[in-house]
């Protein structure tokens, strides 16, 4: 029998443009998919190898019960050892839950487009983030931030305008990535166009985003990574 992974989907669909649960499959993990947006979440975390928690349109500090029943699995999960890794949302949530609720905050402007993000020295032996060179590049879309100081976290990438971009959670096999190095060249003018009208609310312009998209090869490592770590465990 694989390896199981818990997919958690947070936003407002369980199935996103990114289809990262057919590729977690693809990789070699037996992917359960729940979405815990609409109150789907697995009665017990028996029998899973890994967690990964998706993006989300919601806040991690907002007064709702999927937020409070996934800080609750984030413990229990952290409690039992299973490796778990956040994009966004998913990011924001693990601070959240592991490092305090204060750790997260609303920014006063949004930080969307590709970047290249400053890697820092503990990147080098990083687990997930080994890959990675000095900048590794890929797209960002958030208004909320986790801050990048609590004593528990290592902070492997960040950016000119957020201070933890990627982060880890003590020595354990937990991770969190603020981007979206989900998104492959292909889709992301189909996210975009998606996502336009929220993405202009946030200053960006479609049309310039769209001839900046990007494979972001370098930072897809960090999700296989993540995925071997997950089936050599």
């Amino acid at each position: 029998m694989g390896k199981r992974l818990l997919y958690l989907g947070n936003g407002r669909s369980l199935q996103s443009v990114a289809k990262l649960d057919e590729r977690f499959e693809t990789w070699g993990l037996n992917v359960d998919r729940f979405w815990a947006f609409d109150g789907q979440f697995p009665q017990s975390l028996d029998g899973y190898d890994g967690i990964f928690l998706s993006g989300s349109p919601h806040g991690a500090y907002e007064d709702i019960d999927f937020i409070h029943r996934e800080h609750d699995l984030i413990h229990k999960a952290a409690e039992l050892k299973i490796p778990m890794l956040g994009v966004c949302f998913g990011h924001q949530i693990l601070a959240s839950a592991l490092c305090g609720k204060d750790q997260v905050f609303r920014r006063t402007s949004c930080e969307i487009g590709y970047k290249d993000l400053p890697v820092t020295e503990a990147a080098r032996t990083d687990k997930i983030a080994k890959d990675l060179h000095e900048t590794v590049h890929m797209f960002v879309w958030h208004n909320d931030e986790v801050l990048g100081a609590h004593p528990d976290m290592t902070i492997l990438a960040y950016s000119d305008d957020c201070a933890n971009h990627v982060w880890r959670y003590k020595d354990e096999d937990i991770w969190g990535i603020q981007g979206h190095p989900e998104v492959t060249l292909a889709q992301a003018p189909i996210w975009f166009e998606q996502n336009r009208e929220r993405m202009e609310l946030d200053g960006a312009d479609i049309e310039e985003l769209k001839a900046s998209a990007h494979e972001a090869d370098e930072a897809k490592t960090m999700l296989t990574r993540f995925t071997e770590l997950v089936l050599n465990g």
